[in-house]
């Protein structure tokens, strides 16, 4: 059974026993996710609107940020992610993002329509982000629109390989609209073996605190 566990930042996360595994960094879960989603992914990305797709919804922070983000500079989202095994309320229910954040009174509302939103049906959240949960296996899931973005948050290669192939690249590399990017905290030779081989520039950018390194791969045609 997960385990909630609270990080160096005061963020809770999710221990997984039987892939003796956090979903986030126990350095900071809020802090990894803002630093390589947001402030490498979604800041960097010029366009308006921008769509989204998240591999591993998992507790929904990664969508709790870009939400935020949306509001906060009166941007456009449409955020579609994926996610195999979604957590039971009873789980969702003792994560603390909400008191972590800047935006401590709109942040709690926003979580919990996140999560509360039916998978497979478009669901506005808020006037600026509208989200589509994906209930499917990404390893047999080949993705039926286009984006600009893609946050990829699945667990690390050595606990998960079966995600990290050149096979779910080259699935997620040809829906991707030119000039748009991949980003991930993994910065592993093999990974960035592979996206080079899908076609993606890949650069190798500062990681958050216990990560020297991250990845943003960029489709350039």
């Amino acid at each position: 059974m997960n385990e909630i566990k609270l990080t160096e930042d005061g963020s809770s996360t999710l221990y997984v026993p039987d892939l003796d595994e956090h979903y986030h960094s126990i350095f900071g879960a809020i802090t990894e996710s803002r630093h390589v989603f947001i402030q490498h992914g979604l800041h960097c990305m010029a366009r308006d609107p921008v769509i989204i797709f998240e591999v591993g919804f998992g507790t929904g922070l990664n969508a709790l940020l870009a939400c935020l983000h949306a509001q906060r500079y009166n941007r456009t989202v449409l955020y579609y992610a994926i996610e195999k095994y979604p957590l039971e309320d009873s789980v969702i229910a003792l994560l603390n993002y909400s008191g972590q954040t800047a935006e401590k009174d709109s942040a709690g509302p926003v979580f919990s329509l996140l999560h509360k939103a039916e998978w497979n049906v478009r669901t506005i959240i808020t006037p600026g982000f509208t989200l589509f949960k994906i209930k499917e296996d990404l390893t047999n899931y080949v993705p039926f629109f286009r984006y600009d973005l893609i946050f990829f948050d699945a667990f690390a290669p050595e606990k998960q390989p079966e995600m990290w192939t050149k096979k779910i690249f080259e699935n997620l590399y040809l829906p991707l609209n030119p000039g748009g990017f991949l980003v991930t905290y993994c910065a592993k030779g093999q990974i960035k073996r592979l996206l080079k081989e899908t076609g993606f520039r890949v650069e190798i950018l500062a990681g958050p605190p216990g990560k020297r390194h991250m990845i943003r791969a960029t489709k350039l045609k």
